[in-house]
């Protein structure tokens, strides 16, 4: 039993080498145990598109510190799961002063404000009202077009991939090495991009749709924000990034149809045509977290579902995230800086000189050797993962998990599934039956990413 705020919490199982990990869904449930002020937020993004979350405060003094942390890991939540520029409150004047202060400028989140402004391409907000907007989203019917002659391009940090696939079928794939993240010119990402198009459609007769899949943010199959495009100046991002992928596919085939969707998504998409079912939530483990959701009707949300900066633990102590300075978010318990984090805890020493992707490739060779410490690591993870999927659950309501990214790879990825299966059924058994993490099987493997983002574009 852990306290946080003066409220205990029954934490459940505790990851063997981070005993203060609070899981932020349980701290919630302790949190609303006691609470029974109602209020109301809602978060708006483009389009009039709103999440809205009915909640409770305690609404007195001696809980204010409490109400302000919730209310700001819940909005946190909100917006880095749907996305938003524009914070409405009712019911509590008091949340409403929190959210504007930590919100605002020179706030606690002003990394958060300022980065959902540059993504919407609007100032960001936090108002008051009487009633809060009704919740309103647009999903989008997407993936699973076979017909017809489509070209699937997946952009990655280190490799390029592109598929030419004829009525559902794979009549050619490539893979190529590219460095995206270390040109400041976005003409080497243009002449990449077509390269790969002009490669595909060269083995087929013609080309009918393209779908791309990419790391980043895109709203209206513009990027937005993409770590692929890290060194282009902000000025010639402007003009020569956010539509480069419509720019490269209209200037090589013309008017043709077109979808660029986020990686994550793509993935979702992927498993939910493997497992020839719906509901589906990816979440890749790699350099950073990535997530991507297709719902209860196999449709693309629109939503960002960068999970890297949802957060998941309470405690105080939590590791922060050097990118946007908060703490206690996914990208330190579900990448490769966890592994590196724990590694310490574990007695495992990892050179400094060594880069986080082979600090990585270090723990995974001891742990495929059978060492004891290098389970502990992944153990704890496992931990992390139990209680987080529950959360996810609780904000997603997916029925499937997949699971994918280097960190699930080898005997390390076997036991942080196992490890977080035990903690669901144990700590979560009114999930029981309701929520299915797994890994990639070889169905999704011969599905693919290129040949889903193929899919994607439906034909006119």
């Amino acid at each position: 039993m852990l306290e946080r705020y003066g409220i205990p919490i029954d934490t459940g199982r505790v990851p063997p080498l981070d005993p203060g990990f609070i899981p932020l869904l349980r701290f919630e449930r302790a949190f609303l145990s006691t609470a029974s002020q109602p209020v109301a937020v809602a978060v708006e993004r483009t389009g009039g598109q709103t999440a809205v979350c009915r909640t409770f405060l305690h609404g007195t003094p001696d809980m204010a510190e409490a109400d302000r942390y919730y209310l700001d890991r819940l909005v946190k939540t909100m917006l880095w799961m749907k996305g938003g520029f524009k914070i409405c409150v009712s019911g509590s004047e008091a949340a409403y002063e929190a959210l504007r202060a930590d919100f605002g400028p020179g706030g606690a989140r002003e990394f958060d404000r300022d980065f959902m402004a540059n993504v919407y391409e609007s100032p960001f907000e936090v108002v008051q009202a009487d009633e809060v907007p009704e919740a309103k989203d647009a999903p989008k019917a997407m993936g699973g077009h076979l017909t017809g002659c489509r070209i699937g391009f997946d952009a990655g940090g280190s490799d390029r991939k592109v598929s030419a696939v004829i009525d559902g079928h794979t009549v050619y794939s490539e893979e190529v090495v590219w460095h995206p993240k270390l040109h400041a010119d976005p003409q080497y990402h243009y002449d990449g991009i077509v390269a790969a198009l002009k490669s595909a459609a060269a083995h087929m007769p013609r080309v009918d749709a393209v779908g791309v899949s990419s790391a980043g943010i895109y709203i209206n199959d513009r990027t937005m924000s993409a770590s692929l495009f890290l060194q282009v100046p902000r000025d010639l991002y402007e003009a020569k990034v956010k539509d480069i992928y419509i720019r490269a596919i209209t200037d090589t085939f013309g008017d043709i149809p077109y979808s660029v969707i986020n990686d994550g998504d793509v993935t979702a998409l992927a498993g939910a045509m493997s497992l020839g079912s719906n509901n589906v939530l990816g979440v890749a483990m790699g350099t950073s977290e990535a997530g991507g959701f297709v719902d209860s009707r196999g449709r693309v949300t629109g939503w960002l579902n960068e999970l890297a900066f949802v957060p998941v633990d309470a405690q105080a102590g939590a590791m922060r995230d050097e990118w946007s300075g908060d703490i206690g978010c996914g990208v330190k318990y579900f990448s490769q800086d966890a592994v590196i984090k724990l590694a310490p805890a574990a007695g495992i020493e990892l050179e400094e000189s060594l880069s986080p992707a082979e600090k990585l490739k270090a723990v995974q060779a001891l742990m495929e050797q059978g060492s004891e410490a290098a389970a502990k690591i992944y153990e704890s993870i496992g931990v992390y993962l139990g209680h987080t999927l529950a959360l996810y659950h609780e904000l997603y309501g997916c029925r499937h998990v997949l699971l994918l990214g280097r960190v699930m790879s080898g005997k390390g990825g076997d036991l942080i599934l196992t490890t977080a299966k035990e903690v669901l059924a144990s700590d979560y058994p009114e999930l029981d039956g309701g929520l299915a993490p797994a890994l990639p099987d070889e169905n999704f493997r011969r599905v693919g990413q290129s040949m889903a983002a193929a899919s994607l574009p439906e034909l006119r």
